[in-house]
């Protein structure tokens, strides 16, 4: 089940990449950085879904999927997949650091704090490696922000979303007292208090 699962995520990763170009490419400010990115959502869900060793492993399946997809052979390609995929861990490390504790899938503030940590995180990890390899990713000194900032607004537009399921599931196994969705062991995890 777990193989079944990392395949699913890793190729909605691609698949969401491209519909949040085409959906929002008026908020686009170069060819790697949106003011809404919905993949960013993703590469979090990923990690707090399937736990941080098969979430990375979806990430980076995805993102090489996406590297075949868009015909792109490059180191810097290559070390892209990799920053997408190390931000969400950086993220929780720094979370639980910081509070001292698991964070919890259902508390909007966790929520938010997690998507803002991984946001900046995600962000100066592949902002590091374009200055090291590949300074022609570097258009403004400025689009560091503009990256944050798609990252949270897709983040969060996600987020909220999968809390909404979330709430919504949990309501209707109280009101049943049964589980029977069709992935009840990927539900339960999402239900669970402290996920990670």
């Amino acid at each position: 089940m777990a193989a079944l699962l990392i395949i699913v995520f890793a190729i909605l990763f691609p698949m969401t990449h491209m519909a949040s170009g085409w959906l929002f490419k008026f908020a686009e400010i170069t060819p790697h950085i949106g003011l809404i990115y919905l993949p960013a959502f993703l590469r979090l869900a990923n990690v707090l879904i399937l736990g941080p060793r098969n979430g990375t492993l979806a990430t980076l399946i995805g993102g090489a999927l996406l590297m075949r997809i868009f015909n792109e052979n490059s180191l810097v390609g290559l070390l892209n997949i990799v920053c997408s995929a190390s931000g969400p861990l950086v993220a929780l490390s720094i979370f639980k650091a910081y509070t001292h504790r698991n964070f919890e899938l259902t508390s909007l503030k966790d929520l938010g704090a997690l998507t803002v940590m991984y946001a900046i995180a995600n962000a100066l990890l592949h902002h590091l490696m374009w200055s090291v390899l590949d300074s022609s990713q570097l258009a403004e000194p400025i689009q560091v922000f503009g990256m944050i900032l798609g990252d949270i607004f897709g983040a969060l537009i996600g987020a909220y979303a999968m809390k909404g399921v979330v709430t919504k599931y949990r309501q209707h196994q109280i009101a049943t007292d049964q589980m029977d969705w069709p992935a009840p062991s990927v539900l339960y995890r999402l239900t669970q208090h402290r996920v990670i």
